[in-house]
């Protein structure tokens, strides 16, 4: 079902060490992935420093977009969790001078209370 849950928007949870070798040459010193969510081909990477937001444009996924956001310009996220008849969360995070907050599909089973978590400790204590 993975497939198909990215090809419907949700995400799905990734091996922190296999994303932080890949992220490894656009990392900072003393920065650790501390969580990362796959869309299909994009990706949410949550470090101890910053939210990184990949973007894999075209059909090779060749070009590709890091759009990296200091958890100091999240002015407020939230968390929908799945109801009965809904089986997805969504989580929207507001950036300072941006009015949209992006949004993301979760899928059934992400972790959505240590997504939370991360948030509040990074953005409120950061």
């Amino acid at each position: 079902m993975g497939l198909l849950d990215g090809i419907m928007g949700n995400a799905s949870e990734q091996d922190v060490n296999e994303i932080a070798e890949e992220l490894a040459p656009i990392m900072a010193e003393q920065e650790q992935v501390d969580m990362a969510y796959k869309f299909v081909r994009d990706m949410f990477v949550f470090t101890n420093r910053r939210l990184i937001l990949i973007d894999k444009q075209g059909i090779t996924g060749s070009k590709v977009t890091y759009q990296s956001v200091p958890y100091k310009a999240i002015t407020q996220f939230c968390v929908e969790t799945a109801g009965h008849f809904d089986l997805d969360a969504e989580l929207k995070i507001w950036i300072s001078g941006q009015s949209e907050p992006i949004k993301q599909e979760l899928k059934r089973g992400t972790d959505v209370v240590a997504i939370q978590k991360a948030l509040a400790t990074r953005v409120l204590f950061g």
